[in-house]
Parts: C-alpha cells; structure tokens; sequence
C-alpha cells in the first residue's frame, strides 16, 4: 500500500476541518496509508517582530526535519511550483510507486526559508489560505489525484 505522511504545523481546532480532515482520510484508506504529523505551532507574542518570527519558525523547522527523514518531501509554499489537478495526480502516483512521500504544510507564517530549500516547493496557486483550510485542500487534491489515476469520473 502506499504510504503518504501529512506534516501539519498547527493543530484543528474548529469541528467543521476535523469533520472534513475525517472524510478525506476515509476517502484515501482504500488508495494509500495516510498519517497526519501535528506539529505545535509556536508560541509568539501578540505582535511579533521579524526576528521573534524567524526563531519559531526555525524551531517549527528542526521538528518538521525529524518527521521527514527518509521520505521524498514537497512543501507548499506561494513561491512553489504551480501544479494542476492533472500534474498533482503523476507527481502523487509516481512518487508513491518509488516509496513513501510526505507533504508539508506550514503555519500561518509559513516555513522556515533554510526548510524550503531542502525539499521541492510546490502551489495549488498564487492565492493564501488558511494553513486549516489548506489541509483540507490538500487532502482533496490527493484524493482527487488517486481518482483520476484510477479513472474516475470523479475529476472532470
């Protein structure tokens, strides 16, 4: 079975993500072996400055590297590589036939730049989404990417 790792920094807090995070895991048992690493947000003042910013992130960073070891990684970040729902889908089925990949989403302050540089940078777009919502997205792009390896109509 393929093995995919979700490496989330922020936990969900409201019903509705945990409720949909719970349908797209359902969803995917039957083409992959999916688990969701939380990672602890950091905790920052209520205005932190550029340098407070940087330190968690570089904190969020050493955690995110230990749940990574051993995995082709990709990590979402604006400045990734736009991919299409067609182009996810080869990325996701080639990569899982060559071992186990992980993905990467980062906090509401993103990644660490020295993380991003370590692994392949990729974008569902040029728009933000909460890193919430984005996990969710991300999980339905995986789902949808197995579908239209399969052949499903389920993509149009």
């Amino acid at each position: 079975m393929r093995k995919i790792t979700i490496v989330c920094v922020g936990s969900l807090k409201e019903d509705f993500w945990k409720k949909a995070v719970l349908e797209y895991q359902k969803r995917l048992s039957k083409f992959c072996d999916l688990e969701i690493c939380e990672i602890a947000e950091a905790k920052l003042s209520s205005s932190p400055n550029q340098k407070e910013i940087e330190q968690a992130l570089e904190n969020e960073a050493q955690k995110i590297l230990e749940k990574t070891k051993g995995k082709k990684t990709f990590c979402f970040c604006i400045e990734g590589k736009p991919v299409s729902s067609q182009e996810f889908s080869k990325l996701l089925t080639e990569n899982t036939n060559q071992g186990e990949i992980c993905f990467v989403v980062g906090s509401s302050f993103g990644l660490f730049e020295n993380l991003k540089s370590k692994f392949e940078k990729l974008s569902f777009g040029k728009i933000t989404l909460p890193h919430q919502l984005f996990r969710v997205v991300l999980m339905e792009q995986i789902y949808r990417g197995f579908m239209i390896f399969s052949g499903s109509t389920y993509h149009k």
